[in-house]
């Protein structure tokens, strides 16, 4: 087993925070961009066709402001907050 691979809980929740964080860009182009990532590779991440890298898991944290142990702990986004108005 690879040292950097996320367990499937881990990856669930960046893909949570993935998905949050679209709404907040608004959209899936603006979103790669920002992350320096291939629209089409987040998409892919977020219908669980592609696992979530070690890599995208540490650019969302960054994105978000968050620290990856929060990131794959699943603290972000809270679970009662809003991605289109953040309450």
């Amino acid at each position: 087993m690879n040292p950097l691979a996320l367990t499937k809980g881990e990856q669930e929740y960046v893909r949570r925070a993935l998905r949050f964080l679209r709404t907040r860009a608004g959209g899936w182009k603006p979103m790669a961009d920002a992350l320096g990532f291939k629209r089409k590779t987040l998409q892919n991440v977020s219908e669980r066709t592609n696992e979530v890298s070690a890599n995208l898991t540490f650019r969302i944290a960054r994105m978000a402001g968050v620290t990856v142990d929060d990131l794959i702990g699943g603290k972000f986004p809270p679970a009662d907050v809003c991605p289109h108005c953040g309450r």
